[in-house]
């Protein structure tokens, strides 16, 4: 279901040149919101919000979960990270991994378009 959401929303990856483009378009990039001496980051509310909600859907299992995405979410809460912010860090190292997931499928699939039987 996720993943084809995830096709579905992307459409062609290679319009996204770097996964920072694929980040930004999907929300999970963090924007700084910092006042005076504290430095934080948030969470941009623009950006497509399927893909968001499919990253977030991501997460909260990786993180319910046994998984290398748990062991990550910990990490950050040892870090000293609120719960908010850790999940943040899990959302945007999922959408990295889709980003090249998703440009590996693009480089197997045979192109269709253009081509003469």
């Amino acid at each position: 279901m996720l993943a084809a959401r995830f096709l579905g929303e992307v459409g062609d990856i290679s319009r996204f040149p770097s996964k920072y483009h694929f980040a930004a378009h999907a929300g999970t990039a963090p924007l700084e919101a910092s006042s005076g001496q504290v430095v934080r980051h948030r969470l941009s509310r623009a950006g497509d919000r399927m893909l968001n909600h499919a990253l977030y859907m991501m997460a909260m299992v990786q993180v319910r979960r046994p998984s290398a995405g748990q062991i990550y979410y910990r990490r950050k809460l040892a870090e000293g990270k609120s719960p908010k912010e850790a999940l943040r860090c899990l959302k945007r190292r999922l959408s990295d991994a889709v980003y090249r997931c998703l440009l590996v499928d693009q480089q197997h699939r045979p192109c269709l378009v253009g081509t003469t039987a």
